[in-house]
Formats: C-alpha cells, structure tokens, sequence
C-alpha cells in the first residue's frame, strides 16, 4: 500500500464558513432509512387493509433506476421520486384519482416525519452549537432531511438540497448557491462531510477547504493527498483549530 501524505495545515486559510453534509455525518443514515421504510409500508398496509408485494431489495432499487431514467430530475427530486415509487406499488388498490393522489401524499407525509427520527451522533450538537456563535454555518445535503424539522435549524445560515439548486454534490451547484448566500469565498470556507467525492472531492475541486468525516476508517485511495479526516465529533474543534485557527 502506498504511503500518503495528509492534507497540509492551511493556516492561510481565514474559515468564515462552515458547511456541513449531514446524512452519515451527523447521524447514520441507514437505519434511519430502514425504520423509515418500515414504519411507512406498515402504515401504507394499514390505510389499504392489506399487505402489499413490496418486492426485495433488489426490486426497489430497479424501480428506482426506471423511474430516474424516464425522468431524470428524479435523481435530485428525492421527494417526487418517493410519491412516484409508493405510487407504483399502490396505484392497484384505488379506482380514485383525487383519492389517491390524497394517498401518496399522505404516505408521503408520513415516510417524511419517519425519515427525520434520526439518532445523532455523539457530541454533534454541541459542538454545532459552540461553532454557530463564531462561524457562519451552512447545510448542503443531496438528501431530504430538514434541519428545521431536527430542531437545529437555528444553528445554521442557510441550509441548501439538491432539488434547490437541481443537481446533487459533486457537482458545483451546492457550493456556489452558498457562496452566493454567505458572500464568502471558496478559500475561506470550509466543508465537512463523509463522502469523499460528494464531499471531500466537490469541494476541493472549487478550492474550498475540506475535512473527511471518517467514522470508520476508510482508506483513503482517491489521491495522493488525504484530506485532514475525523472520527469521532468529538475531536473536531480541536482539529479545526489546529488546522485552521487564527
């Protein structure tokens, strides 16, 4: 395996802003999701009055790329595309237009509140919240989780989704809206997130700083040049300091 050198110290840098993914950084997202998932088909079940041939795994994923590949919006539009996928497992039960559009979104509804019981990580709000009185703070998520529905919306400036700005990171589109907002340049902002080419990449390759939320110790093999990474959240403020104090 090939040695690499981390990411230099950029005490050049003057951070005045803050971005954050969030699903897989500040909370997991899997099973989150996978509650979500559970508790909605339950409820769905419950409204029909029987049990739905949901399909497995597989199935929902091939559904999901159909759908994506007739309207490509869909890969950004997380919450359309989520009315179309309950739509394609229960349009049979209903004979009702306007009864069933009521439906899937009340389902829709539903999945949403499941979506946003989320388990955060340890130490993540306090940390957001020591940071949200020196920093301006910012989300950019390619998913559909609202910081205000998590009651920490008043920690952030803003906070950017990918049906905002039409596309998903990597792609600039996040990045930009928040310079646009902030009024902060690309070096003098730095953006925290788990995934290193949604995150770690997309930002780099703007020139904006990045720090690599490695919960668990991925390798790092997309360059010669790993990014300053963290584990626990606890360890943060000191990392930024170290990395990019004043």
């Amino acid at each position: 395996m090939k040695n690499h050198i981390q990411e230099p110290i950029k005490k050049m840098s003057k951070i005045e802003l803050i971005t954050f993914d969030l699903d897989d950084t500040f909370w997991d997202i899997k099973d989150t999701i996978i509650n979500a998932e559970k508790n909605s088909r339950k409820w769905i079940e419950g409204i029909i009055g029987e049990e739905v041939n949901w399909g497995t795994f597989e199935d929902f994923m091939r559904i999901r790329a159909e759908l994506a590949k007739e309207d490509p919006s869909l890969e950004y539009d997380l919450g359309m595309l989520r009315k179309k996928i309950i739509s394609h497992h229960t349009k049979q039960y209903f004979n009702n237009k306007k009864e069933f559009d009521a439906f899937v979104n009340d389902a829709y509804i539903f999945f949403l509140e499941e979506r946003h019981k989320v388990n955060f990580y340890d130490d993540v709000l306090l940390v957001l919240e020591k940071l949200s009185t020196k920093y301006k703070l910012g989300v950019l998520t390619n998913g559909n989780a609202d910081v205000n529905k998590l009651g920490i919306g008043h920690l952030f400036d803003f906070s950017i989704s990918s049906i905002d700005v039409k596309s998903n990171k990597p792609d600039q589109g996040h990045f930009c809206r928040a310079r646009e907002i902030s009024k902060v340049n690309f070096e003098d902002t730095l953006h925290v997130g788990d995934h290193p080419i949604n995150d770690v990449l997309g930002a780099r390759k703007l020139g904006i700083n990045a720090l690599w939320f490695n919960l668990n110790d991925a390798n790092w093999d997309l360059d010669e040049n790993p990014p300053i990474q963290f584990k626990k959240w606890s360890e943060f403020t000191n990392i930024l300091e170290k990395n990019y104090g004043n």
